[in-house]
């Protein structure tokens, strides 16, 4: 199931020529090809994207935590304005602590940080983060402005127009890029506050998100496998002043929501 659900084209590496018919064509839609991405466009650069994080580490090969992420995420994503999207979740066999958005609905959680956690709530919290990233189209936007500077606009055209062509190859390697760099910190913060909401919109205590947030900041932050993590987001003691100053009311008003501690814990060992 979920090679299928990961299964996507290997890249192309195909020359491109440009003729004068195009370079006409592409003065006159320049404008509206370099602000607007639709959706099937998103939806292909998030599973170039996808791709290439599997490229770097695989699925774990774990059916039942595969198959009860997936459950968890996807009725997260029906208590969004964007619920026909193809999400797809899936756990990374990795050992560090991270989780990542690809534009289109695509989201991986490391296994390091799956294990880290204590409730389904706290699951719900990380997940409800990143598709708050996909909702507001914070890696797209990233992935736009990166590539106006680099790209020229003829072939930042292409790249949105041919999946196969060499200029769609370094539009999804400059996305790929920011999950070395990392967003802006703005977009961080917003998707702690959005993911806050979605995780009680879908039942669960509010708390998840700061739990899993206390979690990472009881960690020695030496811990090579934060590094990562520290690197491309705020520092966790700032997301959680930030949740308090902000999300306070909301936090409170649905603290009383499941936990499903016990449930996560025994689909985590129905796993292993």
């Amino acid at each position: 199931m979920t090679a299928a659900l990961w299964l996507v084209a290997g890249p192309a590496a195909a020359q491109f020529n440009l003729d004068i018919n195009r370079l006409i064509d592409t003065a006159k839609n320049l404008s509206r090809a370099t602000t607007e991405i639709d959706e099937r466009q998103e939806i292909e650069i998030g599973r170039d994207m996808a791709s290439r994080l599997l490229g770097a580490a695989p699925l774990w090969a774990n059916e039942p935590v595969q198959r009860y992420v997936n459950r968890v995420g996807r009725w997260l994503a029906a208590q969004t304005e964007r619920p026909d999207l193809p999400w797809h979740f899936g756990v990374l066999e990795a050992p560090q602590l991270n989780a990542f958005a690809t534009p289109g609905g695509y989201i991986l959680v490391t296994r390091g940080l799956f294990e880290r956690m204590r409730s389904e709530a706290e699951l719900a919290g990380v997940l409800s983060h990143e598709i708050s990233h996909v909702l507001r189209r914070h890696h797209l936007a990233a992935i736009q402005k990166n590539a106006r500077g680099a790209l020229a606009s003829d072939v930042l055209l292409l790249a949105l127009r041919d999946r196969g062509s060499e200029a769609r190859q370094k539009l999804v390697a400059f996305g790929t890029e920011m999950y070395a760099r990392g967003l802006d910190k703005s977009d961080e913060l917003e998707a702690d506050r959005l993911g806050v909401v979605i995780a009680a919109r879908g039942g669960y205590d509010a708390y998840g998100l700061p739990a899993v947030l206390q979690t990472l900041q009881a960690m020695n932050p030496q811990d090579s496998g934060l590094a990562l993590m520290f690197k491309t987001h705020p520092a966790p003691a700032e997301r959680l002043s930030a949740l308090e100053l902000q999300m306070q009311p909301t936090l409170d008003a649905f603290a009383g929501q499941p936990q499903l501690a016990e449930r996560f814990a025994s689909e985590a060992r129905t796993g292993r």
